[in-house]
């Protein structure tokens, strides 16, 4: 599943200067009878322009690399805060935030109190958080900070030659990896953040958390809850991923919602074939950017756009209805005008290519967090029967996870979730989800008997809670700041639903057209998301 790669921010300059892997300090508190018992965070400035005006704070929180051995190598969690702003006697505690990927940086996140409605996050000290081995972390991973940059040969393996070629890819970048990462890539899987998050959670002193997680960030919290039940106060998950899933048949199952929701794409243009003109029926359209994609396959634009690249930029379509109007200026400017500039911006601004840290991350979490298939046969497999019906993402997706085939690091087995015991948590879901589609926001709610399910009904944009929606949001901001679910119904479905907002209309006055999409691209880095 795809990790919309937004570049870390420095946490401060000093971070640069430290060692890679951080010995054992005689300094640090001894493990507890719990665990691990880090020290205090040293809070500082943060480099952030956007914390520093709300008066957050930043520092780097020491952990073992290897929890089952805390007296040993060290390395750095970079943590952020945005502190209450209610009266000590309405403070409701720490809300961690973790944004998806797995590989996003959350070190900007703990802005996110300031959207929820009728100040309901202003009783909480937003936490935000770059997983260990991204952003600011110490160390970063990175293998190949050339490894996106266009082009790159076809995605769909219609000969050995290319089938060769981006296996030998794939292998490469893994052996770049076990390079770069080092010990490190054995302790890289969900359960080792879970543990930072433990740790973050020892470090702040409080006795329990609230957790604020997107896209794989709800697997984190899921697997928080399984281990940690008791330190659970109130989740908020939204994008579920589906547990039984993980990792595997859940890429496979994302190409076939990818497809629908690139159509839904594509009939939106034909709407407004009077502002794009690229086709009056989605078929149409559709046609017409395949047969960009073809030309684009021997002589890619400006020498840096070619078919993958044109696949990947218009992706983001089936993530975010937010991104409709600026690809589809893209898509008619090349299409129609053969403005180069337009669609190599748009590959620069979507896919940022030269910072490979999502990736990295990306990888050396899934391919550890469970054993992938090492059959290349069953892939060719898997993959060829899926594209029969979703030719759109598969054979991009496939390509995206194959170092998963030569990982370097050990893999683990997934926690067996069971939500049992967590109090409170309200998932929530866009039944159109393609990236995670909404049975993972059903299953979810199967495992944890106290929970509701809030959905947006009709909705394409992954994650898209907090985001503009008074049903959705008004619901969240009366759960954290009263802890009410919303009541659970029987059957398999929703506890409550939202009508979703409208589509993006390139037609309605230019300003407020603009604002939307002002508004809405302002909120969207928040979520770099595969999952």
């Amino acid at each position: 599943m795809r990790n919309r790669t937004v570049k870390g921010l420095a946490l401060f300059t000093a971070a640069a200067t430290l060692a890679a892997v951080a010995p054992a300090s005689g300094a640090l508190a001894a493990p507890g009878r719990d665990g691990y018992s880090p020290a205090p965070i040293p809070w500082g400035q943060c480099a952030s322009p956007g914390l520093q005006r709300r008066g957050g704070e930043c520092g780097l929180l020491t952990v073992p690399l290897d929890y089952s051995k805390p007296n040993g190598q060290k390395i750095q969690i970079a943590v952020s805060r945005i502190k209450h702003k209610v009266a000590d006697k309405d403070y409701q505690g720490v809300m961690l935030v973790n944004p998806g990927g797995p590989g996003g940086s959350g070190l900007t996140l703990p802005v996110l109190g300031g959207y929820v409605p009728n100040g309901a996050g202003a009783a909480y000290d937003w936490i935000g958080f770059d997983p260990r081995g991204v952003g600011s972390s110490v160390p970063a991973l990175h293998c190949d900070d050339d490894y996106f940059n266009g082009p790159r040969p076809e995605y769909i393996p219609w000969n050995k030659s290319i089938e060769n070629t981006w296996l030998n890819r794939s292998k490469n970048y893994a052996k770049d990896c076990g390079k770069a990462g080092g010990a490190l890539l054995d302790h890289m899987s969900t359960v080792d953040s879970v543990n930072d998050m433990e740790s973050i959670r020892k470090a702040l002193g409080a006795k329990q958390i609230n957790y604020y997680g997107f896209s794989y960030g709800t697997y984190l919290g899921q697997v928080y809850g399984t281990l940690h039940p008791d330190n659970v106060r109130r989740m908020v998950l939204d994008g579920n991923v589906d547990v039984r899933k993980v990792w595997y048949e859940a890429n496979l199952d994302q190409d076939v919602n990818f497809e629908r929701n690139e159509k839904i794409w594509f009939g939106w243009l034909a709407k407004y074939d009077s502002v794009y003109h690229l086709g009056t029926t989605a078929q149409q359209v559709e046609a017409r950017w395949y047969s960009e994609l073809n030309k684009l396959r021997g002589n890619p634009a400006g020498g840096v756009v070619g078919a993958d690249e044109w696949t990947d930029i218009f992706l983001n379509a089936g993530y975010y209805q937010s991104t409709w109007l600026d690809l589809a200026d893209a898509f008619a400017g090349w299409a129609n005008d053969r403005d180069t500039d337009v669609i190599v911006a748009a590959y620069e601004d979507y896919i940022g290519p030269g910072d490979d840290n999502g990736f990295a991350v990306y990888n050396a979490v899934q391919c550890t967090d469970v054993k992938w298939p090492q059959s290349w046969n069953q892939w060719q497999r898997d993959n060829w029967r899926t594209f029969l019906q979703a030719p759109f993402l598969t054979w991009d997706n496939a390509w995206y996870n194959a170092p998963c085939l030569y990982w370097p690091g050990k893999a683990q087995k997934p926690v067996k979730v069971d939500g049992s015991k967590v109090k409170s948590v309200l998932f929530v879901g866009t039944t159109l989800d393609a990236a995670t589609p909404f049975e993972g926001s059903l299953q979810a709610r199967r495992l944890f008997p106290h929970s509701s399910l809030l959905a947006e009904v009709g909705q394409t944009t992954h994650a898209n809670s907090l985001n503009g929606n008074a049903c959705i949001d008004d619901t969240i901001a009366d759960y954290l700041a009263t802890g009410k679910l919303p009541q659970r119904r029987s059957g398999d479905r929703p506890d409550k639903t939202c009508d979703p907002l409208p589509q993006p209309d390139p037609t309605a006055a230019s300003l407020s057209a603009k604002s939307l999409r002002a508004d809405s691209l302002v909120r969207e880095p928040f979520y770099p998301v595969r999952h």
